[in-house]
């Protein structure tokens, strides 16, 4: 391969990966903060046992570049056949280099190999790049949501 060029890997996460798990969803959920404003978000408090727990009880997939972690994403599958994700995150200075698309597209794989029939997500409304992002991705705003202080989207996406 030549100079620069990254190879990426997207795997299930196991309990080897849960540091670079919290520091990599910790650091994605800080610049989401900062974007909406929000302080009290669940994702800064998680602790190592939460993280555990989630890699036990639904998929978590990790991305690596160059053996590197650089990515996570949980999506927990429900009775009826659909999911919701949640925790998604990608490096600060490694965004916008298909690392996301990539996570995405697993996902994707995964929930059509079970049976999934649609995975929703929330997300701020008024971030018009993660709005991108994942109308990009084909999920679409099925409702708005406003318990927590700020306008979340639920998006959703029908396999």
């Amino acid at each position: 391969m030549g100079e620069g060029i990254s190879v990426f890997e997207v795997r299930h996460a196991d309990a080897g990966d849960i540091l670079s798990i919290m520091e990599i969803t910790r650091e994605g959920f800080m610049k989401y903060s900062d974007m909406t404003g929000v302080k009290n978000l669940d994702a800064l408090n998680e602790t190592y046992d939460d993280v555990k727990n989630d890699i036990e009880n639904k998929i978590v997939l990790i991305a690596l570049s160059d053996g590197e972690p650089v990515g996570c994403v949980r999506v927990e599958v429900k009775d009826d056949n659909t999911a919701v994700l949640t925790r998604f995150a990608v490096k600060i200075t490694c965004q916008n280099n298909g690392i996301g698309k990539s996570m995405m597209n697993h996902v994707d794989k995964i929930m059509k190999k079970r049976g999934v029939t649609k995975i929703s997500l929330y997300t701020a409304s008024k971030v018009a790049s993660l709005i991108r992002f994942y109308y990009g991705r084909g999920f679409y705003i099925e409702d708005v949501d406003t318990s927590r202080g700020y306008i979340r989207a639920r998006l959703v996406k029908e396999y």
